[in-house]
Parts: C-alpha cells; structure tokens; sequence
C-alpha cells in the first residue's frame, strides 16, 4: 500500500522516483504528485511543487531536507 504523505518543513528523506502523476483533485487546482522510493524500499506519494515536477523524470533522486523543499539530488 502506498502512503500518501502532505510534505512537512521538518521531514527529511531520500528516495528515487518511481512514478510522476497530476490531478485537479479539488476541480479548480492542478496538484502534482511524485510516487518515491524511499531508503526503507517503502513507496511514498509526495505533493511537490509544478517547476520540480516538470524537471524530474521516473530513475530520478530527491532529497528533502529539514527546512527544505524537496529538491532534485
């Protein structure tokens, strides 16, 4: 099962993408979603921001570190 998780200020964690997605979820706003495999080999759903989103690709790494956003490592 794939755990959706809303990225926090004080999260920290590295992964490999493994799957990008989008969705007007609430019919008014697009939200860009990344499903990543993190260290634990555990799926994760991440929300991330548009500019991100458009500059990864699935084999990608991210890497979020407390008091960052998710950044393309």
């Amino acid at each position: 099962m794939i755990k959706t998780h809303k990225v926090g200020r004080d999260d920290s964690w590295e992964g490999v993408v493994i799957d990008k997605s989008r969705g007007m979820l609430d019919g008014s706003n697009m939200y860009h979603f990344v499903e990543v495999r993190v260290a634990d080999g555990e799926p994760m759903k991440v929300r991330i921001d548009r500019q991100l989103w458009k500059s990864i690709a699935v084999g990608d790494r991210l890497v979020k570190r407390p008091g960052a956003d998710p950044a393309k490592g």
